[in-house]
Parts: structure tokens; sequence; C-alpha cells
């Protein structure tokens, strides 16, 4: 069975929300697309993100866009906490400049750091809870 591309309304605002949450300010929302597939072959990937390369960009008109695509057999599983966690890594990718290229694993898009943004992204949260009590 080929791999299908289904809309993602609901990781798309997901996304967005992590973005402006994480301060991930060169992070353009509306050059952001969400997708879920289903019949993968892919063992250990949970999600992916792709971008739009500069000749693309180039041939097409068409401003740095990034596609952030979850893997339905595994992302659905996953615990809210988990699905957070693999959002804010594909968003990690994206770099700063919003140029269509993509940020390496190595040395920047690791357990580590994505670990790191997560716990921040908690403190914040748990702080504006604790304002919205008083």
């Amino acid at each position: 069975m080929p791999i299908k591309y289904f809309e993602a309304p609901e990781i798309k605002e997901q996304v967005d929300q992590l973005a402006m949450e994480c301060e991930f300010y060169h992070v353009k929302p509306q050059h952001v697309f969400c997708v879920r597939s289903k019949g993968s072959k892919a063992k250990r990937t949970i999600a992916r993100i792709h971008g739009l390369g500069k000749i693309w960009q180039g041939v097409l008109k068409q401003p740095p866009t990034y596609t952030i695509e979850v893997i339905s057999e595994i992302f659905d599983k996953m615990s809210p906490e988990e699905k957070e966690r693999v959002l804010i890594h594909e968003l990690m990718h994206i770099p700063g400049g919003f140029s269509g290229g993509f940020r390496p694993h190595k040395g920047y898009v690791e357990r580590k750091n994505v670990d790191s943004v997560y716990k921040k992204l908690l403190q914040t949260r748990n702080a504006k809870k604790q304002k919205s009590l008083f």
C-alpha cells in the first residue's frame, strides 16, 4: 500500500501553539503545513520535516515553506507529552533564517536540547497557571 497523506489541522494548531510558546519566533506559521501519513514502512520514524528547497522556491516563486509529517501508525499511539516533544524536535530543525534548509541533529536537534526546550515550556505553562490563580 502506498503512503497516503491527509491534512492534519489539529497538528497544525498544536505546532503553531508550540512555536509561540517555545519562543521560536523565526517560525512563520503561515508557511508551515502539517500532514498525517498512513502506510509508511518506517520502523523508527515518528515524524519528518520537509522543506521547499531553494530551486523549487525559485521555480515556483514561493517563499521558504516547511511541511511537518506525522506518521500516523506511530505518532497517534503516543502520549500527549511525547507528541509535544516530537513536534518540538521537528520545529527545531527549522533554522533561524527560515530559509527552506534544515538544522542538523548533531549539535542542535538532540534529545538533551529537545528536553531543555520542553522543560522550559512546562515551566512557562506552570507559571501562567500560578498567575491565573491569583
